[in-house]
């Protein structure tokens, strides 16, 4: 059994837990603060701004760390800028104009079969074990996603006819995300998780501005339009959704594996929905609860089987 494959029950891994617990809050968070931008800014300048802020602050807490910067060899250069394009920059774009064909309610459960895809896909790229309990927990994780997103007004979920290519653009917002834990693996143990998530950040982030760039949507005038209300948004959308959140979430996937960490992803809809009654006014149903005890049986589930496997020796 490798090191990634511990067990739920060793305590070592209760800060990994509740690290990636308090990333995917943060990211659940996100939609709140996405809304307060909805209307100030472009779907492909707000990204941009989002991670140039996440830039900044990853440079800051290196250059406070006393970390110096590492000096990629040219593969890993390529491996970064392919992280790059596929978490940062690929995943916004399909995000933001995904969600001009389709409602967030939808989107957000076709962004909850992430850890679904992860699962399988490292079962067949990289032959991490996939065992039957575990497949049955991604299951009960979706569930419940799909439950808590549902009990917030099911009639947001009735597409249009052209539904079809909104949700083909979010689905690719799953696999750009996939494609970002599953091959982060190799940087992280040689780079490490910050030097990993600032490099591939810096490289999303050029590819973003030089996409506004060349879209004609880098506008000075809607920048100082924008109040404090939007400003904090950002800034949380940057610092916290990005950067610090990124740095927890690669560090999680270095100790535990994609698979047990992409799981904790199905929590963003449950903290959406808390975030949304509790700031938005948004009211909690017995199928919010109930979904949100789903998704936390669905994780228990994917790590305890790992358990009782290391105690006869795999």
């Amino acid at each position: 059994m490798t090191t990634c494959e511990q067990s739920l029950s060793n305590p070592s891994d209760v800060p990994v837990y509740l690290k990636l617990a308090a990333v995917t809050m943060i990211w659940g968070g996100t939609f709140v603060a996405g809304r307060f931008l909805a209307d100030s800014l472009s779907p492909l300048f707000a990204a941009s701004l989002r991670f140039l802020l996440a830039s900044v602050a990853l440079l800051v807490f290196l250059l406070l760390a006393r970390v110096p910067l590492a000096r990629p060899s040219p593969r890993q250069w390529l491996q970064l800028a392919l992280l790059g394009f596929f978490g940062i920059f690929f995943y916004n774009l399909c995000f933001f104009y995904g969600l001009h064909y389709i409602n967030a309610s939808r989107a957000s459960l076709i962004v909850a079969l992430n850890p679904a895809v992860i699962g399988l896909a490292s079962w067949l790229l990289f032959k991490e074990h996939l065992s039957r309990a575990k497949v049955f927990g991604i299951v009960i994780c979706i569930v419940g996603a799909s439950l808590v997103i549902v009990s917030r007004n099911p009639q947001l979920l009735a597409g249009n006819p052209d539904a079809w290519i909104g949700d083909l653009l979010i689905f690719g917002c799953v696999l750009g995300w996939g494609v970002y834990s599953l091959f982060s693996k190799d940087l992280n143990q040689t780079l490490g998780p910050v030097q990993t998530v600032t490099y591939s950040i810096l490289l999303g982030t050029l590819m973003l501005w030089v996409a506004s760039a060349v879209r004609g949507e880098l506008s000075i005038a809607a920048l100082a339009s924008l109040g404090a209300t939007q400003w904090i948004s950002l800034m949380y959308l940057g610092v916290l959704g990005s950067a610090l959140a990124y740095i927890g979430y690669y560090d999680g996937i270095r100790k535990i594996g994609a698979t047990r960490s992409g799981v904790f992803i199905a929590l963003n809809p449950l903290t959406a929905v808390i975030l949304g009654a509790l700031l938005l006014g948004e009211q909690l149903t017995l199928a919010m609860c109930l979904g949100g005890g789903l998704i936390l049986a669905g994780i228990f589930l994917c790590n305890k089987p790992l358990a009782r496997a290391g105690k006869k020796g795999i």
